[in-house]
């Protein structure tokens, strides 16, 4: 969930230094001599290599440090121990660090600790693990396709001309600082008439850098700190705007940094901030357009822009920015949510999603879209810009065609020129990291399939240009470009490009969500325990049609998974009612296969409502090139035409099911749909659908009894729909889900949630709900539900020795009391801080050296003193219920003769401050 599942209690049992026995309240502690090395020991190999619990701000802290830097981007980075999600730790300065609260609301273990962004490891080199001596037999790029009948990457024939606006910052909900409004406008030079319009929107990336500093200089914060400047994002797609505006279109490409500064804190992670700057610009556009002296310069310089044609492009997080805006343009949102002016004075007519995110899975659904998948994306590596198509299936009316383009050897960062070395004015990199010793044979730079920049950045400018022709223009010459029927653009040389798409004039979907029957293969959910329901166990690469969401185990996303060892076993999909392919002309079929597969090849065929069936035609199916690295189980479309079936009198507008009979002699396949086709773009008016916002409230818990409290939920509209509800347990994170009609006349969604007071502390509960829409609807605000903070004081922290003068060898001990006990584990800190008066101080060298790796990665050589360390916060937790626990420093026999010597401790507060008087121990040499 958004704040995610914290984890100490069950963390404690491994992690603290010395605990008392929780089973008897005031329990005599073991001998110290005793316990000390073993627990030292233990706590020390509990965490992998970089991970330990911190004491920052004065709370506990899980911490990762990556032993590089980590660039700012665009996916989100997760914390994840047995598979489970335990939340989104907030980035340090360093570009290294990582932290996430162990304030929980539930014990989970620590096993099997992760960092993951977008299902990609971080906390694991790229050559390391089971895979690293994994080599794909033969890595074939796709064929070359034949070229289409137009080419819109060609330049136009206007001359172009640029400048640009910065107005005053926009104030936006959940914001902070004020976000800069500030655009670069590239246009047609003596354009003749009202000219289309191009939005762009760059996604997350770092927002600061100083001139001449390396990597480490670069920041994530809002407003820059003195001496640093802007990243100019904004300016990265002056090619792909010089394309389109010698081609007529008035272009602008706005700056996000003061959103991406503060979307770590945001719910939504931004995309509602994202819209309300988008439709911002939009506005101020509608204003000049209606009074162009009032324009700024750059503006009056251009054609006049027809708003009612506009297309909007958004890369990484931006994508999911302008996905949001042409929701909020059609079903406005919540006005509290909004930092828009109200009104919609233009027409969005296509989005162009580049490598996108889309972490509410809420895709709309009457607005065309074309996705570009980059196969060597480092960034946002799951591909989950591929909900942009397949999350809009029935959901709507199915007229927008919602394209997804594959891009082989691309990587995130690339379409971005100002994200890309040798271009960019800041420090910029390779998102697609490698190991130079374990080079990726697919995606590593100089393979045969990694695109340059150059090509990767033309190759793009292309396929936004595609779109704008095709949604925009309405030229529907380009749709074989983007639609599945196998053309290329030559101006996109020589990148190899795949598409497929759903909508547009396809119907008769065979794969609903709803009863199904199959048999000779295996109907299985996307997103289930693992994430591997769909793939199975033990394979190489992911897919990006089974991004994970949020709700570990996620109904109506499915596929049918086929695997044989023979030919000629028919794999038969049967709906519930017969499906009409009436008019049609052809069956088209998205399916997947293992990457680096050749030669996969079924027959297929349909049965009408009488029995009668008709053999269509045999389709075959090439693996994507992919590694271990990639999203490579991408499903290619194929299309048989319906010629047999009406040669053999089928009844086409009841087709009762579908086969597929494999002919290969092994393998595997996954069907993802299967659609009556017929060539055209058809025309799209966007339905009134039910627009659904979840909120957020935040109620104390109060002192006794239990109170009753509903999620807040926004609905609009005034038609009917259905929504996925799930509510997730704060206790042990399961979700449960259940389908719900909302709308005029329903019940609606409707979550009570239960806070019970009392006196003692705790740690307060989150109750996490998520919704996503299935039909007639359209989902804001993904995530919502009930935070019962903490009303009670954390109670008062006392010292005293146990053993604070001992020989050398032995552990120095103090007993940890609290005023009364908590209901959650309470963690104690203490800095170890200097010694005064000159008196010898215990060095690293005095004391246990596992003990020390508990602090620092590594024992220092030359020792020195125990204040001088890295990090010198220890920890302890007074488990729930109990008052004490034993905080100890083990220390060492090192037969060296020399003076007593001394350490010297502080209790921190919450904010990290000094709590009471500093107290020490007195460690003497054993003569």
């Amino acid at each position: 969930m958004i704040r995610g599942r914290k984890a100490w209690a069950t963390a404690t049992a491994v992690l603290t230094v010395m605990a008392a026995a929780p089973a008897v309240a005031h329990a005599a502690p073991a001998a110290p001599d005793t316990r000390t090395a073993t627990t030292a020991q233990k706590s020390a190999d509990a965490l992998p290599p970089g991970w330990r619990i911190t004491g920052e701000g004065g709370a506990a802290h899980l911490e990762w440090r990556s032993p590089r830097p980590v660039p700012h981007g665009d996916a989100r980075v997760e914390f994840r121990a047995n598979g489970t999600l335990l939340g989104v730790p907030q980035p340090g300065n360093d570009n290294r660090t990582f932290r996430l609260p162990l304030d929980g609301v539930r014990a989970t273990d620590l096993d099997d600790l992760r960092v993951e962004a977008a299902g990609r490891r971080l906390d694991a080199a790229a050559g390391s693990g089971k895979h690293r001596a994994t080599r794909p037999a033969m890595l074939r790029l796709p064929p070359v396709q034949p070229a289409g009948a137009v080419d819109p990457g060609a330049k136009g024939p206007y001359a172009t001309t640029t400048g640009e606006y910065d107005l005053p910052s926009l104030k936006l909900p959940g914001m902070p600082e004020p976000v800069e409004m500030r655009g670069l406008v590239v246009a047609p030079k003596d354009a003749a008439g009202e000219r289309p319009v191009a939005v762009f929107l760059h996604g997350r990336h770092a927002t600061c850098y100083v001139p001449g500093k390396g990597e480490d200089e670069v920041t994530i914060d809002w407003p820059c700190a003195k001496g640093a400047q802007p990243i100019p994002s904004h300016k990265g797609y002056l090619r792909d705007q010089q394309l389109l505006a010698s081609q007529g279109y008035v272009t602008v490409s706005i700056s996000a940094n003061g959103i991406n500064g503060q979307d770590a804190a945001v719910e939504d992670a931004g995309a509602q901030a994202r819209s309300s700057l988008v439709r911002s610009h939009l506005a101020r556009w509608a204003d000049w357009a209606a009074a162009p002296a009032s324009a700024p310069d750059a503006v009056r310089k251009t054609p006049k822009p027809d708003l009612s044609r506009v297309l909007l492009v958004g890369h990484s997080r931006g994508g999911e920015g302008v996905n949001r805006a042409a929701m909020d343009s059609l079903y406005p949102p919540p006005a509290a949510q909004d930092g828009a002016p109200g009104g919609t004075r233009w027409t969005i007519r296509g989005t162009v999603l580049i490598g996108p995110t889309i972490f509410g899975q809420n895709p709309v659904a009457d607005v065309p879209s074309l996705t570009i998948l980059p196969g060597c994306d480092g960034d946002v590596s799951d591909l989950q810009g591929q909900v942009y198509a397949d999350g809009t299936r029935g959901v709507s009316r199915g007229a927008a065609l919602h394209s997804s383009v594959y891009m082989v050897g691309a990587n995130h960062n690339y379409f971005n020129s100002e994200w890309t070395p040798g271009q960019a004015a800041a420090p910029a990199g390779d998102d697609f990291w490698h190991d130079p010793e374990f080079p990726d044979p697919l995606c590593s730079p100089g393979k045969a399939g990694r695109l340059t920049a150059d090509q990767q950045h033309r190759a793009g400018a292309t396929y936004i240009a595609a779109a704008a022709r095709l949604f925009v223009d309405g030229d529907d010459r380009v749709r074989e470009l983007v639609d599945g029927t196998g053309r290329r653009a030559p101006s996109a040389d020589p990148a190899r490009v795949l598409t497929h798409a759903v909508g547009g004039n396809r119907s008769a979907g065979f794969l609903p969500d709803g009863p199904l029957k199959v048999s000779g293969a295996r109907l299985c959910d996307a997103v289930a325990p693992g994430g591997t329901a769909c793939l199975g166990e033990g394979v190489t690469g992911s897919s990006p049609h089974f991004a994970y969401w949020r709700p570990e185990h996620e109904a109506g996303r499915r596929a049918i998974a086929l695997a044989w060892n023979a030919p000629g076993t028919a794999a038969r999909v049967t709906p519930e009612k017969p499906l009409s392919a009436a008019g049609a002309d052809s069956l088209a079929l998205r399916v997947a296969v293992p990457p680096n597969t050749r030669g996969t090849q079924f027959d297929v065929a349909v049965t009408d409502a009488a029995g009668k069936r008709a053999n269509l035609g045999r389709v075959r199916v090439d693996g994507l090139p992919g590694t271990y690295r990639t999203s490579s189980y991408w499903a290619q479309e194929v299309r048989v035409p319906l010629t047999a079936a009406n040669a053999a009198k089928l009844d086409l507008t009841r087709v009762a099911s579908l086969e597929l009979v494999p002919v290969s002699h092994s393998g595997k396949a996954w069907l993802m749909d299967a659609w009556a086709w017929q060539p055209g773009t058809p025309a799209v008016e966007a339905a009134p659908l039910t627009r659904v916002d979840l909120g957020r409230l935040t109620v104390e818990e109060g002192d006794s009894g239990t109170r009753t409290y509903r999620v807040p939920v926004s609905t609009t509209g005034e038609s009917t729909g259905t929504v996925r509800l799930y509510v997730v347990d704060p206790a042990t994170g399961a979700t449960t889900g259940r389908l719900v009609e909302v709308g005029p006349g329903t019940a609606g969604i409707d979550v009570e949630v239960g806070v019970t007071g009392n006196t003692r502390f705790g740690w307060g509960a989150q109750h996490d709900v998520l919704v996503k829409a299935v039909r007639g609807t359209v989902v804001g605000a993904d995530s919502g539900g009930v935070t019962a903070t903490e009303d009670d004081p954390m109670p008062k922290v006392t010292v005293r020795p146990v053993a604070a003068d001992v020989s050398e060898g032995k552990p120095l001990t103090w007993r940890i009391s609290l005023s009364e006990p908590a209901d959650v584990e309470i963690p104690v800190l203490a800095d170890m801080t200097a010694v005064p008066d000159g008196r010898a101080e215990l060095s690293s060298a005095d004391v246990d050296p596992d003990w020390v790796r508990m602090l620092v990665e590594d024992v220092p050589s030359p020792a020195v003193r125990l204040s001088e360390l890295d990090y010198r916060t220890l920890w302890t937790v007074v488990p729930a219920g109990d008052t004490t626990a034993d905080l100890a420093v083990p220390t060492v026999r090192d037969r060296v003769r020399e003076p007593a010597e001394y350490v010297r401790l502080q209790l921190v507060d919450d904010e990290g401050g000094p709590s009471g008087q500093p107290f020490e121990g007195t460690v003497r040499n054993v003569s």
